[in-house]
């Protein structure tokens, strides 16, 4: 298949998901010219807000290769928001395509492009404070995972 049919899955899901009352994402996740998973926000059913059809693609295709999804290919109805792209740089996802920009999806409330905008600021400027805090005598926490872990 091409990269334009892969698409036209995802966009097919995503209708799918409108009329089953859900948002108009779906993600299409190919390993090799082969389907790995096809997911669709599933936000309005979990009520779990990281539900996105990118997440749900990622979760699907690792629960089969494991966490690392290195020459894997997503295809996305949206432009994906940060939580989403971070977890494609996370697992290893090569390369990644969108139907629709932040710019199309503003006049629906379906832009994440504000959300870019408070992650590209210092943690310590954003909207939402990140600050350290680690109890008085905490140490030790990544050594003893480095001593755990499997080889």
């Amino acid at each position: 298949m091409s990269n334009e049919a892969f698409m036209r899955e995802a966009l097919a899901l995503a209708r799918e998901n409108i009329q089953a009352g859900g948002r108009p994402f779906a993600a299409v996740l190919v390993r090799d010219g082969q389907v790995i998973s096809r997911a669709v926000n599933e936000i309005h059913c979990t009520q779990d807000p990281t539900a996105h059809a990118e997440m749900q693609a990622i979760r699907l295709a690792s629960r089969q290769l494991g966490p690392r999804l290195d020459g894997c290919e997503l295809y996305a109805t949206g432009h994906p928001c940060p939580m989403c792209l971070a977890a494609m740089h996370l697992c290893g996802i090569e390369r990644a395509w969108f139907a629709y920009s932040n710019e199309e999806g503003e006049p629906y409330g379906l832009s994440t492009a504000a959300v870019y905008a408070q992650m590209a600021r210092p943690p310590q400027q954003q909207s939402l404070p990140l600050r350290p805090l680690k109890p008085a005598g905490e140490d030790g926490l990544y050594g003893l995972w480095q001593q755990v872990r499997p080889a």
